[in-house]
């Protein structure tokens, strides 16, 4: 191999360029002529540098000189004399380079890349390389450094309260104490302003009757259902007529049994069941079933020894009686009929009772029996057929039956 072979060998693998285009050319073109002055010049074969033939000063000025008459557009690397030039600027890889000839512009590395950038002699990457746009030049999204997120300023946070140094967490717990106090407080404020206003009570109904401490009621409360005998008397519509005391207390004495007999002592016909019971549960119940009479006849017994109380009520349907017999298992305690007063005949306050309800029709029959001493009854004491004994008021809705069906029903 020829000395200038080994020449251009030991040079290409020392230095590479970093120009593109035109400027790697006119480096190679200076590297030729660089070659051509040493050899022609010195005669005895002595070479500046390293002794491989280089030009003065050495492969640092070999570069310098070959990127002045390139211009702009051979970009080189002054390293320093310790490091080796680009791979990418040997002069056996472009043609013109050795010849001397000037480079077109299709004579160079393909368009697009420099010559040596991003990989090594080796042909591995250069990881030292810097990333490029399109135009060739440095990415300036990816070179420049990502700007730093800022931390999301807390909800918490009060300009006030972080200036006095308290952190986002004590401002929240803050805010939420102070938010349940102000709702207790509000809380209280309405509460007396409600009582400050006083308390409303409804008007009573002049002729209510409220239960007193001593008022009578039976201990004992059975109630049936409306037999279909009174079908026909379901409905007050059908049956508008009016009751009348006569009608109803027409009978002035009712046979219990030869030797026992019930003697009528008062009787009272009302328009307005709070003229008749009591308890403000009752009256309301009664007042929702459309009571609009109640007849009422006290009973004394002809020995002296029993009193009786039946009371008819008026509603507007069979429903509404069956509804308020079942209501009065339990409303009796609380509510319940008013007794009559006379003066031989009376309920003893306090004293023993027993009561039942009846529905019929649209009409509710109540039966009310007790001892005028207030004594629990005996087996000696028949309630049974004093009972049957003052149903004998009812007379008065059969005959309405009979007066809607005909004798025949």
């Amino acid at each position: 191999m020829d000395e200038g072979g080994t020449q251009r060998r030991r040079f290409g693998l020392l230095g590479r360029g970093r120009g593109k285009g035109d400027g790697m050319r006119s480096g190679a073109e200076s590297e030729a002529g660089s070659r051509a002055e040493s050899g022609s010049g010195t005669g005895n074969g002595q070479e500046d540098g390293l002794g491989l033939g280089m030009p003065p000063g050495g492969i640092v000025g070999s570069r310098k000189r070959a990127a002045g008459p390139a211009g702009s557009g051979g970009r080189t690397r002054d390293d320093g004399a310790g490091r080796r030039p680009d791979a990418g600027s040997r002069s056996d890889e472009w043609p013109e380079a050795a010849s001397g000839a000037g480079g077109r512009s299709g004579d160079g590395p393909p368009s697009g890349r420099r010559p040596g950038a991003g990989t090594r002699p080796d042909g591995r990457p250069d990881s030292g390389s810097r990333p490029e746009g399109r135009d060739g030049g440095l990415d300036e999204g990816k070179a420049t450094s990502r700007k730093r997120r800022r931390t999301p300023r807390s909800d918490w946070q009060f300009p006030v309260l972080t200036e006095m140094g308290m952190p986002p967490e004590r401002q929240r717990l803050l805010v939420i104490i102070a938010t349940v106090v102000g709702v207790i407080a509000a809380g209280v404020g309405f509460v007396s302003v409600v009582r400050s206003l006083g308390t409303y009570q409804p008007e009573r109904r002049a002729t209510a009757a409220v239960l007193t401490p001593d008022a009578v009621l039976p201990a004992v409360f059975h109630g049936w259902e409306s037999p279909k005998l009174f079908d026909p008397v379901a409905e007050r519509a059908k049956d508008a007529k009016p009751l009348t005391e006569k009608e109803v207390f027409s009978q002035k004495e009712l046979t219990v049994s030869k030797k026992l007999k019930l003697k009528l002592a008062a009787k009272k016909l009302d328009g307005d069941c709070t003229q008749a019971l009591q308890g403000e549960d009752l009256l309301q119940l009664a007042e929702d079933a459309g009571c609009t009479q109640t007849a009422r006849g006290l009973y004394l017994s002809s020995d002296g020894r029993y009193v009786g109380q039946y009371t008819l009520i008026n509603l507007e349907d069979a429903k509404s009686a069956a509804e308020l017999v079942e209501q009065l298992k339990v409303l009796y305690r609380g509510g319940w009929v008013q007794p009559l007063s006379s003066g031989k005949a009376v309920f003893p306050p306090g004293g023993y009772s027993e009561a039942g309800g009846y529905a019929l029709g649209h009409y509710v029959g109540l039966v009310w029996l007790g001892r005028v001493d207030g004594a629990e009854p005996t087996a000696k004491d028949d309630f049974v057929s004093l009972t049957l004994a003052l149903r004998g008021a009812e007379k008065a809705v059969y005959r309405r039956v009979v007066s809607i069906t005909g004798p025949s029903s």
